[in-house]
């Protein structure tokens, strides 16, 4: 693994720190609009790196199939999406505006359960990224260093608000700064690890490429409308969600194209 693959990998988790360091230059709560927007703008990059990072990769890496191409990626895609659909029965976690735990009972404390529940949808980010990369280090796979970029800025980018999103809400309820900033921080290593796991397994990936790209296409996409989508428009009726969920869906597929 060069140093490029490696700083390729990072990315998505620089994008997180800078968004939980975000603690230490603002006073107060983030404001139920901005939270919305910022949940929306994740949304729509996470969708659009689905479709043009993932999914469309998938379709084309399964030519071979003919009119049977579609099967890794209906398959992969369900895969993934069962994936987290398993995940979020195993782990105990709580959305943000819900008062009501998910998964197996624990004595976990609210601050815990919602880290897990940013920290259980960053998996999926960073197995794609992981994918993406791992074709690329192939170098079989047709998956060139522009295109994984792409996809590395692009959950980059949503990983900002994302980070904020955590660190605070958590000085908010009393946290200090740092401590604040280090929950935000803890709560993205996960996509990093994913991400070189999956790196290092590329002998094993190449054969099954297609599947994986839809794999991690449908858990983000579960990510998508089980988290973001709900977040993005709870509370008073407003079209920032919407307006946000566009522009990210517009800056990543810009990203993908421009350099892909």
């Amino acid at each position: 693994m060069n140093w490029q693959t490696a700083a390729g990998l990072l990315i998505p988790f620089a994008g997180t720190t800078l968004g939980a360091a975000g603690v230490f230059l603002m006073r107060g709560m983030l404001k139920d609009g901005v939270q919305r927007g910022l949940a929306g703008f994740a949304a729509g990059v996470m969708t659009a790196a689905s479709i043009w990072s993932l999914l469309i990769p998938a379709l084309s890496h399964a030519e071979n199939w003919g009119k049977w191409s579609f099967i890794p990626a209906a398959g992969g895609f369900w895969l993934g999406v069962l994936f987290l659909l398993l995940l979020d029965h195993l782990i105990p976690h709580l959305h943000r505006y819900s008062d009501q735990a998910e998964g197996p009972k624990s004595r976990f404390q609210r601050t815990t359960m919602l880290i897990l529940a940013v920290t259980l949808h960053n998996i999926p980010e960073g197995m794609a990224v992981g994918v993406v990369y791992a074709g690329l280090v192939s170098g079989e796979a047709g998956i060139t260093a522009a295109t994984a970029l792409a996809l590395s800025l692009g959950i980059a980018i949503q990983n900002f608000p994302e980070g904020a999103i955590i660190s605070m809400p958590l000085k908010a309820e009393g946290f200090s700064k740092p401590r604040a900033f280090l929950y935000g921080v803890l709560s993205g290593v996960v996509e990093p690890a994913a991400a070189f796991l999956t790196v290092l397994a590329a002998p094993i990936i190449l054969p099954v490429l297609p599947w994986l790209l839809s794999f991690a296409a449908g858990a983000m996409l579960y990510v998508v409308d089980e988290e973001l989508i709900p977040e993005m428009s709870h509370g008073e009726h407003s079209h920032i969600g919407t307006l946000l969920f566009a522009a990210g869906f517009s800056v990543m597929m810009i990203l993908d194209v421009a350099l892909g």
